[in-house]
C-alpha cells in the first residue's frame, strides 16, 4: 500500500453508506486529507442523510453524496465522470432474502456489476476494485452464485479494456466482525433475551476486522495487475465459541441450518489451486488467461505458487480465534462496553 497515493484523486464508493464504505471513508480522509473528491453512491437516502451528519461538507469539502442505483447505467455514467478510482461494494447480501427474491438479487449483483464495468470503461476510470464474498467460492446459494458471476465479470473486464489504462480486480473475504447483519451484533442483541439461536454446532466462519477489510481494498488498488481475486489469510471461528464468548449463561438453542447456508465457508477451492499464488499477507487467484505474462508477475511480485490441490476453507484453517480472543476483538471492534 506504500505506493498508493490518493492525494488529488477522485474516488467513488458504490454502496458507500454501508459498513465498509463508511470505514473506507474514514480511512481515506485520515490518510489522504488532500483527496480531491470522495463520492458516496447509494440508493438509500436516509443512510446518506445520516452519514452526511458525520461528514458535513464544511468540514469535509471533498465529500459528495450521490443518490443512485447500480442497476441504473446512465446514472452510474453521470456519477463516474472525472472519477479515478471506483470501489464497488453495493450488493444484495442476505442469503435468505436472495433465495426468496432471486430476480432482484440478479438485477443488483449481476446487472449492477455489468453496469459498473461498462460505465468505468466509458468514463475513463483508472482502477476498479470489486468486493466479493467467501460465498462466491463453490456457491450453493443464489447470493453466492451472483457474486461468483460478478467476480467473473470483473476479471474478464480486463480483456476488453483495449488501450485504456484501467485495471479491474476483486477482493474476497469472509464475515466482517461487527458489520450490519453479522452474527456478533445479532448475538449481542439476543443475549438480552437469554437465548442464542445456533444453526449447527459444528459451523465455522472466517473472521476479518472492518479495518483489515479496508486495508485489503486499498492493497488491491495499489498492487493489482488486473484480474486478480485477492484472498486474505485470516483466522476462523467456531460458532459455539462465539456463543460462549458473548452469552455463556444463555441457552444455546439449535434451530437448524437455514436455506442456502454452508457449515464451513470456502475462499479457495482445490480447482483454483492451479492459478493461486501466495503473496505473503494475501493469496491471489490470477486469471487463467491474464492480459499480462504470469512469469513476469511472479518475478516482480515474489508470488509463490501454492501446492496442487490446495484448498482454503473455514473448517480446515490452521489459525483460529479463541473464546478469549473473540471477547477482546468484540470489545475493540464492535462494542466498547462489552465486558471481557
Amino acid at each position: 500500500m506504500d505506493n498508493l497515493d490518493l492525494t488529488e484523486k477522485s474516488i467513488l464508493i458504490t454502496g458507500g453508506t454501508g459498513s465498509l464504505g463508511k470505514a473506507l471513508t474514514q480511512t481515506i480522509f485520515q490518510r489522504w486529507p488532500g483527496v480531491k473528491r470522495l463520492v458516496i453512491y447509494s440508493r438509500d437516502e436516509q443512510k446518506q442523510f445520516q452519514m452526511a451528519q458525520e461528514y458535513p461538507e464544511d468540514l469535509y469539502p471533498p465529500i459528495r453524496f450521490f443518490i443512485g442505483d447500480v442497476r441504473d447505467y446512465e446514472r452510474l455514467k453521470r456519477a463516474f465522470q472525472d472519477i479515478d478510482f471506483v470501489i464497488h461494494t453495493a450488493a444484495m447480501k442476505h442469503v435468505h432474502i436472495a433465495e426468496y427474491n432471486p430476480d432482484e438479487c440478479v438485477k443488483t449483483n449481476v446487472g449492477g456489476a455489468e453496469n459498473v464495468i461498462k460505465a468505468a470503461l466509458e468514463m475513463g476510470v483508472r482502477n476498479v476494485v470489486a468486493l466479493s464474498t467467501d460465498k462466491a467460492c463453490a456457491p450453493i446459494n443464489l447470493y453466492g452464485a451472483t457474486k461468483l458471476t460478478s467476480d467473473k465479470l470483473f476479471v474478464a473486464a480486463n480483456n476488453i479494456r483495449g488501450k485504456r489504462q484501467i485495471r479491474f480486480s476483486v477482493v474476497r473475504y469472509g464475515n466482517v466482525m461487527g458489520s450490519n447483519g453479522s452474527v456478533i451484533p445479532f448475538f449481542i442483541k439476543k443475549k438480552k433475551e437469554g437465548v442464542l439461536p445456533i444453526t449447527v454446532k459444528s459451523m465455522t466462519r472466517f473472521n476479518i476486522s472492518l479495518q483489515a477489510g479496508v486495508d485489503m481494498v486499498l492493497y488491491a488498488l495499489a498492487n493489482a495487475w488486473g484480474g486478480e481475486i485477492f484472498v486474505p489469510k485470516i483466522p476462523s471461528y467456531r460458532i459455539m465459541d462465539v456463543a460462549q464468548a458473548i452469552g455463556p449463561d444463555c441457552e444455546h438453542r439449535v434451530i437448524g441450518i437455514r436455506p442456502g447456508e454452508k457449515i464451513h465457508e470456502e475462499m479457495i477451492t482445490s480447482s483454483d489451486s492451479f492459478f493461486t499464488y501466495d503473496l505473503g499477507q494475501y493469496y491471489a487467484i490470477i486469471p487463467q488467461s491474464p492480459v499480462w505474462k504470469a512469469e513476469v508477475f511472479i518475478q516482480e511480485t515474489g508470488a509463490v505458487p501454492v501446492a496442487e490441490g490446495f484448498a482454503y476453507n473455514s473448517g480446515n484453517n490452521t489459525e483460529w480465534e479463541t473464546v478469549e480472543s473473540l471477547r477482546e476483538m468484540i470489545k475493540k471492534h464492535v462494542d466498547p462496553d462489552f465486558e471481557v
